[in-house]
């Protein structure tokens, strides 16, 4: 038994109901909301591991709700993914700039569904304070000693990137903006051009895989390994 909270908010009923049989066969541990406001509550209460959140519902609809789920100081590590009707863009691009992890469209198949809500909870990056060592997949990041390999390969990296890339493994399961990369990185008082982040990128890139860094556009980076 996987033990771990999962909150539905959702105002159609019968979609709480398949998810929750299909999460508890699972070994999830389910609770549900049928609009923002009271997801918010019961998210305060449980603290859930993981939010599937609808984006049109009464009341609050599913942005608002994940703009105030995201300032609540208990509920930042949780995963908040989007389960939505909506397919444009625009919506999905609102979805991240809220705080969201993910964005699935509901045509997905309950089994597939049920593999991205397994991947997402189970992917851990082993992160020790006093170390400072992460360990994701094949890829190893040692900041007291400014070392990284992947697949047993080993890479010098210059500062700004290795501490580009040691911010984005450390919370692989969060998009950084660009602002934020530019403020941890290379700090208020430093003044960079608007394609330096995209120029570390593109090195990091080259060093460590194509697919190892995705790009949402309009909004920021995540580390995919």
């Amino acid at each position: 038994m996987n033990q771990k909270k999962i909150l539905l908010i959702d105002d159609e009923l019968d979609i709480l109901e398949i998810l929750s049989y299909n999460l508890e066969k699972e070994g999830y541990d389910i609770y549900t909301a049928t609009n923002g406001s009271e997801g918010i509550d019961k998210a305060k209460e449980i603290v859930p591991d993981l939010i599937l959140l609808d984006v049109m519902m009464p009341e609050k609809d599913g942005i608002e709700t994940c703009q105030e789920l995201r300032k609540i100081k208990e509920l930042q590590k949780t995963l908040i993914v989007f389960l939505s009707a909506r397919s444009e863009e625009f919506s999905q691009l609102a979805g991240f700039q809220a705080g969201a992890n993910d964005y699935i469209v509901k045509l997905i198949k309950p089994k597939i569904l049920i593999s991205k809500v397994n991947a997402l909870l189970q992917l851990t990056s082993q992160v020790s304070d006093n170390s400072k060592l992460i360990e994701i997949g094949d890829l190893v990041i040692d900041k007291d000693n400014f070392r990284v390999s992947k697949s047993g390969q080993q890479f010098l990296l210059p500062k700004k990137e290795f501490d580009l890339l040691y911010l984005l493994a450390s919370n692989t399961e969060k998009v950084f903006k660009r602002e934020e990369i530019l403020e941890k990185v290379w700090g208020n008082d430093v003044i960079v051009g608007e394609r330096t982040i995209d120029v570390h990128i593109r090195r990091l890139r080259e060093k460590l895989g194509i697919n190892t860094i995705q790009t949402l556009k309009g909004i920021g980076y995540k580390l995919i390994v």
